[in-house]
């Protein structure tokens, strides 16, 4: 039947018909778009003319030759970027299609009846224009699923690179204020940097949607991405992490210009709680100044020297002193309580506390050997942090 002789004088002159219509089958259908389909209605008129030009002068070539373009001979990427960029979900796209091929459709069949064209190549013709709608539709989901991937990855690019210069304070005003319209970040709102690094199996990316989607949930924003294996941002308030593997380190309070200043702090956060080995979100009020214990190694050594280090000779007992002053400082310095909780005498805990200071030359009633002692008692917790990745540095 597709290549019946004969047809081609009565087929040529309802195409010719039909070409007469385009423009006004077009206009009908860019009408009807916009009524039904708001995703179509930024999309500027002369734009959806070309396509409809395109899509119709291929639907004729076919209501011509009885034939179907192969997929790959479907150009549709150049359409598909756009409708991505736009945000015109695919199943519009598609329906936007099938409607123009359904007008296409409509409107042979009312010449071809018109003209009085043989049934059979109706049929058949029409049977090609459906096969058009299949082919077509199928490529048209392809590209646009692969415009879509790569519009995601631009836009995760443009995001991380906001971002960075965000936390590393390389950003010019009129490009922070840009950015954070962009990406819904209120100028007059304060924000916190944070830094954090998955423990266990839990790896960046699968991180950085865990702290965000309860930030979503509860109405607060936070804008978040991976920076090498570590992920950082900016979060309106401290992010609930509830059984997540993460240690994180979270900056003070300020505004998205002096950000940066923020994720510093941070990152020394970070570094303070894998140090410690704690697990969990960490700001300043949390680690106070043991966080300046891991910031200076140096000092620290020279406390565990004059502090601790001369109980070690004694043994067992230097352990007792230790553990004994070391409560004597978290009970507050209250010797019942600490002879209670070791379930020892008081006299026995006085003794310890003797000889501590015979041992090390130092008074506990004086307060730089109470800020001294605390500080080597909180070097002495610090364990070598394990291996992984490390917080990105400014």
């Amino acid at each position: 039947m597709r290549g019946q002789p004969g047809a081609e004088a009565p087929l040529e002159r309802v195409i010719a018909a039909m070409a007469a219509q385009q423009s006004h089958v077009g206009g009908r259908l860019h009408a009807d778009l916009a009524e039904h389909m708001p995703s179509y209605r930024a999309i500027p008129r002369e734009l959806l003319d070309q396509i409809w030009h395109r899509h119709f002068r291929r639907a004729l070539t076919v209501l011509r030759e009885g034939t179907v373009p192969a997929p790959e001979d479907f150009d549709e990427a150049d359409v598909a970027r756009d409708r991505a960029a736009r945000g015109v979900p695919l199943s519009d796209g598609l329906r936007a299609f099938r409607r123009a091929l359904s007008a296409i459709r409509d409107l042979f069949l009312a010449e071809a009846s018109e003209r009085g064209l043989d049934p059979g190549l109706v049929v058949d013709r029409t049977t090609c224009l459906w096969e058009l709608a299949d082919v077509a539709s199928l490529q048209i989901a392809a590209v646009h699923r692969q415009a879509e991937v790569a519009s995601a990855l631009s836009d995760a690019r443009r995001r991380a690179d906001f971002l960075r210069g965000l936390l590393y304070g390389t950003l010019s005003a009129a490009e922070i204020h840009s950015g954070a319209a962009l990406y819904g970040l209120d100028l007059s709102r304060p924000y916190r940097a944070i830094t954090a690094v998955p423990d266990g199996d839990l790896g960046p990316e699968r991180l950085e949607r865990s702290l965000e989607s309860p930030s979503r949930r509860n109405g607060r924003r936070a804008l978040l991405t991976v920076l090498g294996e570590a992920v950082a941002g900016v979060v309106e308030a401290k992010p609930e992490t509830g059984d997540l593997e993460v240690t994180a380190g979270l900056g003070p309070p300020t505004d998205l210009a002096t950000a940066h200043r923020s994720f510093r702090a941070a990152g020394r956060l970070l570094d303070a709680a894998r140090a410690y080995g704690l697990r969990g979100v960490y700001d300043l009020g949390d680690l106070s100044w043991r966080v300046a214990v891991v910031a200076e190694p140096e000092l620290a050594e020279l406390l565990l020297d004059r502090c601790l280090r001369p109980l070690e000779a004694e043994g067992e007992f230097g352990a007792l002193v230790e553990e004994s002053v070391r409560a004597y400082l978290e009970k507050g310095r209250h010797i019942r309580e600490v002879a209670r909780s070791a379930h020892v005498h008081v006299n026995t805990v006085r003794y310890r506390l003797r000889r501590f200071e015979e041992l090390t030359g130092m008074s506990l009633d004086a307060a730089d050997t109470v800020v001294e002692l605390s500080w080597a008692l909180a070097a002495r917790e610090l364990r070598t942090p394990p291996r992984g990745p490390a917080a990105p540095s400014p």
